[in-house]
């Protein structure tokens, strides 16, 4: 089967957060399962370059938005299997970040197009034109509204996966001529309306064959005003095309027994050396406190979905606590601040690094006993998966992947407990999950169990990539 992976990101090339991976990871799968796997993304000017891997010029694609004429270079190079077509625009993308500009609706716009036209131009074939997020979601309407007598599209195939629904790709209803050619009847029949203005995730659910996300209460949630943002609507009305499938974490980059970017390897059997890491981890960081301290750890971006209002009260209860405390990650300007005042009180026991930083993450990973994912909402998340894979045990909020990925301690079930967690988003829970994981640190016997059954845990993306598959085939032809 040709599939071909539309994202505004993937894993090696340019990377923000867990879409990257999951993108990255779900093709590599797919290709050692024998499948034809291709990846189109933009071409970002600070993408990742690898100067012993040829990237090649195929073609120039003309790219109409309203009566402007853009042109699109189409690259191409190859990784683990997988085809990366790479679409570049000087003015769309050559710039420092990927997302967060006011031109973002056009920019888009364009590489939707772009790849709609760079189809035709390089005669590719996908059977499934696998879409995720809103970013090329209105790829399915161009094709299924413009192309519908096309013989070279007749027989495609439309995935469209939800990653995260608070982002959904709205716009004004006169741009939907201008950057599209699409009649404003499909706007004002409500087709592609929502709250008044375009809707490319709308678009998407609409025109895709098959809808997902990306874990199985996630898609429960999704059904729900709240947990859709809105969208619950249409999704109820697909319902019979919509489905979860769990996402997996890549296990080569994620193997504390091979791991480059630690200075100590170690695996289930033998956990003496992430204790070394620990040790290791605070010298780096300056953390006088004794190594032997419970670590607590946050690899995230710093936003409010991830729960910072209720990690910024846990700090002070795991300092006062005894233990220390990494954060490495950015976002909100107001949470950056926040952590950093935390840090100047407490220098002894607190570190962070604003940004993202890959091997520090690793080490991060490696040498944490627990991890803080509390999240508002969490579709899947692949960092309490991680955390687990390197016997840190994950402190979660009980909402979407993270109710599907931990099964929180309560002091009878440790044969099977791998992490901690809590239902209600409140800072009191919060606290008092964080104060009963350091009461049993005190206890290892426990928490030692408790990261074995972290370490065994299954999150590969072997059965989730043939669950994929199955949904392909499972598109009527």
């Amino acid at each position: 089967m040709k599939i071909l992976m539309v994202a505004s990101e993937s894993a090696p090339l340019a990377k923000t957060g867990g879409l990257a991976d999951v993108v990255y990871s779900l093709s590599k799968e797919l290709a050692i399962l024998g499948e034809e796997v291709s990846v189109v993304m933009p071409f970002y000017g600070n993408i990742k370059r690898f100067p012993d891997r040829e990237i090649r010029f195929l073609a120039n694609v003309q790219v109409p938005l309203g009566w402007r004429f853009q042109n699109a270079k189409v690259y191409k190079t190859f990784i683990d299997g997988i085809t990366f077509y790479l679409v570049e625009n000087e003015y769309y993308f050559g710039r420092d970040g990927f997302y967060g500009y006011e031109d973002d609706t056009e920019r888009f716009a364009f590489f939707s197009v772009a790849v709609r036209n760079m189809l035709q131009t390089l005669k590719l074939k996908p059977d499934v034109i696998h879409v995720h997020d809103y970013h090329g979601g209105m790829i399915p309407a161009l094709i299924k509204i413009q192309n519908a007598r096309t013989k070279f599209f007749a027989n495609m195939k439309f995935v469209v996966t939800i990653h995260n629904p608070a982002f959904q790709g709205e716009f004004h209803p006169d741009l939907l001529p201008d950057l599209y050619d699409i009649r404003k009847e499909y706007f004002d029949d409500g087709t592609l309306r929502y709250r008044d203005k375009v809707n490319a995730l709308k678009a998407a659910i609409v025109f895709a064959d098959k809808i997902n996300t990306v874990s199985p209460t996630h898609a429960l949630e999704l059904l729900t005003p709240e947990g859709s943002k809105g969208l619950d609507g249409i999704l109820k009305l697909r319902k019979k095309d919509f489905s979860g499938i769990l996402n997996g974490i890549d296990y080569d980059e994620f193997n504390p027994a091979t791991d480059k970017y630690i200075p100590h390897n170690f695996h289930v059997q033998n956990m003496k050396p992430k204790a070394l890491n620990k040790a290791e981890l605070f010298k780096e960081l300056n953390l006088t406190v004794d190594p032997s301290a419970p670590l607590f750890a946050m690899v995230t971006r710093l936003t409010w979905q991830k729960g910072l209002d209720l990690v910024i009260p846990a700090i002070v209860e795991v300092i006062n606590g005894g233990g220390a405390v990494v954060v490495v990650g950015n976002g909100e300007y107001g949470y950056e601040q926040e952590l950093e005042r935390l840090r100047a009180l407490y220098p002894s026991q607190m570190a962070i690094y604003i940004g993202y930083n890959n091997s520090l993450a690793h080490r991060v990973y490696a040498a944490s006993d627990f991890f803080f994912m509390p999240s508002l909402f969490e579709p899947c998340g692949i960092g309490q998966m991680i955390a687990q894979r390197y016997g840190s045990l994950p402190i979660v909020r009980a909402t979407g992947g993270l109710k599907d990925t931990i099964i929180g301690y309560d002091g009878t079930n440790s044969d099977v407990a791998d992490g901690y967690s809590f239902d209600k988003y409140d800072e009191y829970w919060m606290k008092l999950t964080t104060n009963y994981a350091l009461l049993q640190y005190k206890n290892q016997k426990v928490h030692r169990r408790l990261r074995r059954n972290a370490m065994r845990k299954i999150n590969n993306w072997a059965e989730a990539s043939k669950k994929y598959l199955a949904l392909y085939q499972s598109i009527e032809k």
